[in-house]
């Protein structure tokens, strides 16, 4: 335990995206940390230097504090050293769209009865979790147990960042838990940032309701994407005027084939599922939800429109994770796509930098290549599923000579219109208008979705 003039201790149960960036992050700032995980090979690569996670920066981060971190399968070395013990683990949505919480449930359970020990809720919960696991706390002989709600807001591709800088941290307590809160404060306290110190409930929600306003804010750039797509408007320049409106703000008014990962759709959908069983119908969160998922369709919609019936058709897709600088594939609009065109007969390849080993776990039915370049052969048609920095710096001309047909679907509206043009190739973006004046820079409105 901590003394004083020392930062306190802590154990981070669950090395996920979430778990070990966090791990490395308190490591950074000083504390000692014992990281806990069920998955004993990731555990031992983790203890021979291996991340387990693409994610920029975090390899560094252990690699500079290893004398700190401490890895192990063991939540007992963790309970000995530790009093905060933060649960990072896996909270995915079930077939009713309400979450599992049963890895939240496990980590209780291995919990003994402590008055030294408090549990800090990482992992997204839906609200009023915190109140039913003091409720289990006291029943199962444990109500000694501390319990603080403390959302994470990391987006996946620039983790480490966000948690070095945070916009906020959100800190729920109860009165009788003030030492635990008091703790979790003292931790984040020379990171200088607004703090919003609140009730658990409350907590809890800030962290569905700023995630759900995020997906609402992207579906609702699409909507206007697809109206300027029948008015001859082009939503590039649309977002840039609405962007430079304080009460509005250019973050996240990039129109795309929409958002996806492990927090937008699986918050979305927790939050529309805890109003309903609470007797109310979020009807905005619906719609969000229908958006987003007509957007990636309307990709095939595109494709059909200028190459006919897609049997046959060779098509390559310029990247599979779900947002650039990460492997992960959850929920990707890649997996939609990949579907579509299969069902439709075509014949689909596809090039991720990073993401290709997770793909091959999710993806059926398709084939993968080893470059753009490569991807693009004999294609008739290229879409940009993930916007990722090579794509964007790409020899057209070269990618011209290798199809088969002409058709670039710019899925992210990160290319430069002309630039592919100019290699006599079509290109089509989402809600872009063929006017657009050569050389023109793109608005600072694009940035890539994600849980935040």
């Amino acid at each position: 335990m901590s003394t004083a003039g020392e930062r306190e201790p802590i154990a981070v149960i669950g090395a996920g995206y979430v778990g070990l960036v966090s791990a490395a992050g308190f490591a950074e700032l000083g504390s000692e940390v014992w990281c806990v995980d069920i998955d004993a090979a990731k555990i031992e690569r983790l203890r021979a230097g291996e991340v387990p996670i693409h994610e920029p920066g975090v390899q560094e981060l252990l690699r500079r504090n290893a004398g700190t971190l401490h890895f192990s399968t063991d939540l007992a070395g963790a309970l000995e050293h530790a009093r905060l013990l933060f649960v990072a683990v896996g909270t995915p949505p079930t077939y009713s769209g309400d979450a599992d919480l049963s890895a939240v449930h496990a980590v209780v359970e291995a919990i003994p009865p402590s008055e030294e020990h408090a549990l800090v809720m990482k992992s997204t919960v839906p609200c009023g979790t915190g109140a039913a696991l003091q409720r289990s706390f006291r029943e199962r002989g444990k109500g000694g147990l501390g319990y603080v709600s403390c959302p994470e807001f990391l987006r996946e591709g620039s983790a480490v960042h966000d948690f070095m800088h945070p916009d906020r941290v959100v800190v729920g307590i109860d009165e009788h838990d003030s030492w635990a809160g008091d703790a979790v404060v003292e931790l984040y306290a020379s990171l200088g940032v607004p703090l919003v110190r609140t009730d658990i409930a409350s907590a809890e929600m800030v962290k569905l309701a700023s995630n759900a306003f995020l997906a609402t804010k992207i579906s609702f750039i699409n909507e206007i994407a697809n109206v300027c797509e029948e008015t001859g408007a082009d939503v590039v320049e649309v977002a840039r005027g609405m962007g430079l409106d304080t009460r509005i703000g250019p973050r996240f008014l990039h129109a795309g084939i929409g958002y996806g990962g492990s927090c937008f759709p699986k918050d979305v959908d927790a939050l529309k599922q805890l109003a309903g069983n609470s007797g109310y119908h979020f009807q905005l969160l619906t719609a969000v939800i229908e958006v987003n998922e007509l957007q990636k369709r309307r990709v095939i919609a595109k494709l059909h429109k200028h190459l006919g019936g897609l049997a046959g058709r060779r098509v390559a897709l310029f990247g599979l994770a779900f947002k650039p600088e990460t492997d992960d594939m959850r929920d990707a609009s890649s997996l939609v796509l990949a579907a579509r065109l299969n069902a439709d007969g075509a014949r689909v390849v596809a090039y991720d930098p990073v993401a290709e080993e997770q793909a091959r776990r999710m993806v059926s039915g398709i084939e993968f290549a080893g470059s753009a370049l490569e991807a693009a052969g004999d294609a008739d048609a290229v879409v940009l599923v993930t916007e990722w920095p090579e794509f964007q710096t790409l020899d057209w001309g070269l990618v011209a000579e290798r199809m088969r047909g002409v058709l670039v679907i710019d899925g992210r509206n990160a290319l430069d219109p002309d630039a592919v043009r100019a290699a006599g190739l079509t290109y089509e973006g989402v809600g872009r208008s063929a006017q657009r004046r050569a050389g023109e820079r793109e608005p600072d409105a694009r940035v890539p979705g994600g849980s935040r």
